[in-house]
């Protein structure tokens, strides 16, 4: 659809809509200002500062690599909010200089000194004792040197790759005897830990690799004389382009996109501060960057290695210890009995709310006892993302092994998680399973399983529908929701989109779910709309949802309408929120806050008034563009009284004046709320939430 679809979009696009580049920056922004904050447990702030990085360089060779791409070919036209890709270009260097220059303030002069006051200790090479550098030289001979290869140029070695992401050595040696100067690359190894403990007692004391390597510099250049030696690092384009009407297989050609991957152009360099302006061009020429794609800061480089610091085992510096609960309505059961558990869910669905319930003993749990009960006879799985030893991937396997059909649906598409997700199409094939990829064109995104169980003289469904990934250990830090059913309606809708996933089922219609691209995104529109009449008709009418991300243009429209009509809508988003709320004449009605800390707010809860009769929904899509037109996405009504107070309540909570937040003003900027009117400082809201299922428990 053309921005002339949308009336109050079109007219002003920079005073309606925020860009979605520039919104995905405030997003990274809010997790600084979590790492920046002293109230923040020490150690939980160098793990913000890790999340800060490893989130930028996912933007650089995602969303920074396509604009790259615009502005070569040459693209003048605008963008839906106004920017045309040169502009956009300049706005989001300016920005992430900025993110950058409070990132090395918040390391070098706040988080660096705190380490060093509670016994931890980042040390440069020249301030070891003569001791501790004998010890580093101990542990580079022994465990770093048999690692390393120098990569020389010259005029029989052309310059060397430079892998996306890895920290490198950029070292300029001389030949005594002919005065001749040559450039020579030395890549850190990303398998040895990022920073080496000083001393073989554990007094956490540490000096960063590369430094280790640096002082040792010379054991790789023996005869020559070290000129100079600083770090780098280099980001490429990490997009995929997988064309798969072309594909005769798709899983082949997926392999084979991700060894292009891996050679993508460079879009951003990282070079420490102090860097030999003749080093840099150096670099500059052979790997074809321009200046506004430097970075210039301090050392270390590469600030996701503080996720080493943060794993150190000094529990006063982090988070209060937590540990989840068996799922309310799983109490009372014997979980190791796939008789009683199934009779359990057929009684009355179970709601699950991770991190605080848990998923082990839910999730897992209720494919495990699938796997092994006798009287299943099919198991139909999605998968987008799971961990490196996934006790579902085993389950599904120990059930092909017994003789039970079952279908995974895999999503080798997956960003980031392709590589482990075609290891683990190749393994379940082996196993007997029946793998398959979904449809042509869509990437499969709906979190399914469905159990299909003899009993008596009939079959029945069991399913688990959720808002987050199969993935054991993620479901320890991610806020998810998600339902166990025996619901009859509920499984023969599952039943026909796991048919339509697998075969050819176009026209299917479901009755409690949404799916897209077909039925979700008319489903909430019309939905929206009927909010805007029954506001106009008198009757009870508000609309809150909360979800991850809001770019959609026609959802954006739609709610500005709703807005107009009266209808108060309230948005919890914790990452990109192109709409912009509380603007005079455009969206007074609408509030949007942002919730981050100590777990990722991962869960997508659509509420609508419904004229006093309050509808709830859960499930797997964002309102952007790919989530409703380019993929495969379930959402799935609740029907439970208990489960909708359970689910109001949670939204209460995040809109709740005492939840620290952070709240868009008229202006699109974020601003964050941690002390109430008194000037006292409110809890952390998942610190409330563990408290509430601990009374609760």
């Amino acid at each position: 659809m053309a921005s002339q679809d949308f009336p109050l979009l079109a007219t002003n696009p920079r005073e309606t809509l925020i860009d979605r580049e520039l919104s995905w920056l405030d997003f990274n922004q809010r997790v600084l200002e979590l790492a920046e904050d002293p109230q923040t447990p020490l150690l939980e702030r160098c793990r913000f500062l890790s999340i800060f990085s490893s989130n930028l360089d996912d933007f650089y060779m995602i969303r920074v690599a396509t604009l790259k791409r615009k502005l070569e070919s040459g693209v003048t036209k605008s963008n839906t909010a106004g920017y045309t890709p040169t502009q956009l270009m300049t706005a989001i260097s300016d920005k992430t200089q900025h993110l950058i220059e409070r990132v090395t303030k918040c390391f070098h002069e706040d988080v660096f000194p705190n380490l060093i006051e509670k016994g931890i200790h980042i040390v440069v090479w020249e301030k070891l004792s003569e001791e501790e550098k004998a010890v580093a030289r101990a542990n580079f001979q022994k465990k770093i040197f048999p690692v390393l290869t120098p990569l020389a140029v010259d005029p029989s070695h052309p310059f060397p790759y430079i892998s996306g992401l890895s920290l490198n050595l950029a070292v300029v040696v001389k030949n005594p005897e002919t005065g001749g100067e040559f450039f020579a690359r030395v890549k850190v190894p990303s398998n040895l830990p990022r920073f080496v403990q000083t001393t073989n007692i554990d007094d956490r004391r540490f000096v960063p690799l590369e430094q280790v390597i640096t002082a040792n510099i010379s054991e790789l250049f023996p005869g020559m004389e070290i000129v100079d030696c600083y770090t780098f690092r280099l980001t490429r384009n990490a997009d995929l382009e997988l064309e798969e009407e072309e594909s005769e297989d798709l899983l082949a050609s997926m392999e084979q996109e991700l060894l292009r991957r891996k050679f993508g152009p460079p879009v951003r360099l990282e070079v420490s501060s102090d860097i030999n302006p003749e080093l840099l061009n150096t670099l500059k020429e052979e790997l074809s960057i321009k200046d506004e794609d430097i970075s210039h800061y301090p050392e270390p480089l590469d600030l996701t290695g503080l996720n080493m610091i943060a794993d150190i085992d000094l529990p006063e510096l982090k988070f209060p210890a937590f540990r989840n609960q068996v799922a309310w309505d799983l109490r009372e059961v014997d979980t190791e009995s796939s008789e009683e558990f199934f009779d359990s869910i057929r009684r009355r669905e179970v709601l699950v709310h991770h991190p605080y319930e848990s998923f082990n003993s839910s999730v897992v749990k209720f494919l495990e006892l699938a796997a092994i009960d006798p009287h299943v006879l099919a198991i139909k799985q999605t998968l987008y993302r799971t961990s490196g030893d996934s006790p579902i991937v085993e389950a599904l396997i120990e059930a092909a092994e017994s003789g039970k059909q079952v279908l995974a649906v895999i999503e080798i598409r997956a960003r980031f998680d392709e590589q482990a997700n075609v290891r683990w199409a190749r393994k379940l094939e082996d196993a007997g399973v029946h793998v398959v990829y979904g449809l042509v064109g869509l990437k499969t995104h709906a979190k399914l399983s469905l159990v299909v169980r003899q009993e008596g003289s009939g079959i029945r469904r069991y399913v688990h529908m959720g808002t987050g990934n199969y993935n054991p250990k993620t479901a320890r830090l991610y806020e998810d929701f998600g339902i166990l059913s025996g619901d009859q309606v509920l499984g023969e809708d599952v039943n026909k989109l796991f048919n339509q996933l697998s075969g050819f089922a176009p026209q299917t219609s479901f009755e409690r779910l949404l799916v897209a691209p077909r039925t979700l995104r008319s489903g909430l529109l019309e939905r929206i709309q009927r909010e805007i009449e029954n506001q106009k008709a008198g009757k009870p009418a508000f609309i809150r949802f909360k979800l991850n991300s809001i770019l959609d243009e026609e959802f954006i429209q739609k709610l500005y309408e709703a807005s107009a009509a009266g209808v108060k809508v309230e948005l919890v988003v914790r990452g990109i929120c192109a709409i912009r709320a509380g603007v005079p004449g455009l969206s007074e009605n609408i509030t949007a806050v942002s919730i981050l800390g100590r777990f990722l707010e991962h869960s997508r809860i659509f509420h609508f008034a419904n004229g006093g009769d309050d509808e709830l929904w859960i499930g797997s899509a964002d309102l952007m563009n790919r989530n409703l037109d380019r993929r495969v996405e379930s959402m799935v009504r609740l029907t439970q009284t208990d489960h909708k107070r359970m689910l109001i309540r949670a939204l209460d909570g995040y809109l709740s004046p005492i939840t620290p937040s952070w709240h868009m003003d008229q202006v699109g900027h974020w601003n964050r709320v941690v002390n109430n009117d008194a000037g006292e400082r409110l809890e952390d809201f998942h610190s409330q939430v563990i408290r509430w299922y601990r009374v609760r428990g």
